[in-house]
């Protein structure tokens, strides 16, 4: 049955107009991104279908040009128009954090970082530099890794700091197989780069870990 058939209450599009779009599930979301189906299917139907092929929204987004173009009538409008989508809402947050004291926003620290390396299947490090209020002067990607190390050096997070005037700054990076507990060495490499930055009196301010859920601070399990 084509969803113009369903009733009202049940249609993504209603509903996330009455409801918000945090009331929508993965598979309704994408297919208000679809807008149709195909091959006789909804587009719900067809979002479910593309959920379960891929393994669920993660791998969805993060996939290549040539997987994501494989199959169930999608190509390369819809690829780069969910590119343009994912890039759109990195830079509104970015935006946000540029405007505001991270303090005053760790929520939108937290969804920020989400956006720039949840869906990443390399490990990346990467450093949100800070003025003397807080707020974001920029965020960088300093160090690339393989699927399950990066190479950090607390030096080159000195000099990116003294290059950006930064008078704080926060570390991050992501874990590629979604879970997010801290390691030892995240543990250890945090309390490095916070000794080097104390050197220019620069202070660290926190640490996250990205994964499939919420971000991991270390701060506060005390850690930094």
């Amino acid at each position: 049955m084509s969803i113009k058939h369903w009733p009202e209450q049940d249609r993504p599009r209603e509903k996330l107009i009455h409801h918000g779009a945090g009331a929508l599930s993965d598979s309704e979301l994408l297919a208000i991104f679809l807008r149709t189906g195909s091959h006789g299917l909804s587009a719900v139907e067809m979002a479910r279908q593309l959920l379960q092929h891929f393994g669920g929204l993660r791998a969805l987004l993060s996939a290549s040009r040539e997987e994501f173009c494989q199959g169930f009538g999608l190509g390369d409008a819809k690829y780069t128009q969910l590119q343009a989508v994912l890039e759109m809402s990195k830079r509104h947050l970015q935006e946000q954090l540029m405007r505001e004291a991270v303090f005053s926003s760790a929520e939108q620290v937290r969804s920020y970082l989400s956006s720039q390396l949840r869906h990443v299947q390399r490990e990346i490090f990467a450093v949100l530099f800070l003025d003397s209020q807080h707020r974001l002067i920029r965020y960088q990607e300093l160090f690339l890794g393989t699927i399950d190390a990066a190479a950090v050096y607390p030096r080159e997070v000195v000099k990116a700091a003294l290059q950006h005037n930064a008078a704080a700054v926060i570390i991050a990076h992501n874990h590629p197989s979604g879970v997010a507990e801290p390691s030892q060495a995240d543990i250890s490499i945090t309390s490095r780069i916070k000794s080097a930055l104390e050197l220019i009196d620069v202070r660290l301010l926190d640490h996250f870990v990205v994964g499939d859920g919420l971000p991991v601070s270390l701060a506060e399990r005390g850690l930094v």
